[in-house]
């Protein structure tokens, strides 16, 4: 039997997210408070023999709240990309098996894809024995989006600039959120297009989104902020509507992550978190699901499976 590991793949949520105007390139720099919260995607890596190529499968797991078409060309996903990018980093093949299960909805503002990717370099740095740092797979994975630096450590961070500048920061006790998974499709591309057009002369809140990351308690419920919100729900008429109803009926603040169209508010604990679930997911049939945030990789999120 060929060796393997196992790896997860967790979800980020932005609890600020600060945009600033696009550069000379067209992108945008951001300031944002990310952390990771137990909703994750689960990866199998197993070696090939030498001269070998790589298989990959990609499929919903069972357990999927939110499905869509998974009709992207697996040259573009961001798991098998960052593949070849660690590939050419140590300038040899390391043919693989991957079967990538995803739990997390694709387009939801939760960084699936860069998650996956992230996990990918981890699980990879694991399965060769490659004893790449933190640090080298961060750089290797900074072409890739500006989530999957972060998201080879995960916990809590302030994110800036294109991703490059992370600063870890404690995560805070007690962080408990109820995710809601809307139908309505939030492409990054018109977002960022409706967010020049509302916000020409954006400017970056750095001190706002330190000062909350730096705290070492879990955010008020109506304390998280988003740039992109009010762009996503101009690409996204439907979720303006979606959330001032589900505001209504739990009787506190709602909020979008990253560029949507998933919805998050924040709960005092987990047994709140399922009666507000529960509440949602019968009056509004949305998916609603209570996480919490998680620290930076435990031993669990790298495991080799039983023999």
């Amino acid at each position: 039997m060929q060796p393997a590991v196992q790896a997860l793949a967790p979800a980020k949520l932005n609890l600020a997210l600060s945009v600033g105007k696009p550069d000379a390139t067209g992108m945008h720099p951001i300031s944002s408070w990310m952390v990771t919260v137990d909703l994750h995607d689960e990866l199998e890596i197993e070696a090939r023999d030498e001269g070998s190529l790589s298989i990959y499968a990609i499929v919903w797991h069972p357990e999927a709240h939110r499905r869509t078409d998974i009709d992207w060309s697996i040259t573009k996903d961001l798991a098998v990309r960052a593949h070849q990018r660690l590939e050419a980093h140590v300038s040899r093949k390391l043919p693989v098996r991957l079967h990538l299960q995803k739990r997390i909805p694709v387009g939801g503002g939760l960084g699936g894809g860069s998650s996956n990717a992230a996990a990918m370099l981890r699980g990879l740095n694991e399965l060769f024995a490659l004893r790449l740092s933190e640090e080298t797979l961060a750089e290797i994975a900074r072409p890739l989006g500006s989530d999957v630096p972060f998201l080879v450590r995960g916990g809590s961070a302030v994110v800036e600039g294109l991703g490059e500048r992370l600063s870890h920061m404690p995560i805070p006790v007690d962080t408990h959120v109820v995710l809601l998974l809307p139908e309505a499709a939030c492409p990054t591309g018109p977002v960022y297009k409706a967010f020049d057009a509302l916000r020409p002369d954006a400017s970056l809140q750095e001190v706002r989104v330190r000062d909350m990351a730096q705290r070492a308690s879990a955010p008020g419920v109506d304390e998280p902020f988003n740039d992109l919100a009010e762009p996503a729900m101009e690409v996204a008429p439907r979720l303006r509507g979606e959330r001032e109803e589900i505001e209504d009926l739990i009787g506190r603040p709602v909020h979008v992550s990253g560029s949507g169209s998933t919805l998050f508010f924040l709960v005092n604990g987990p047994v709140e978190a399922e009666l507000l679930a529960g509440a949602v997911r019968q009056r509004m049939g949305i998916p609603a699901i209570p996480v919490q945030a998680i620290p930076t990789p435990a031993p669990s999120w790298i495991r080799r499976p039983a023999t």
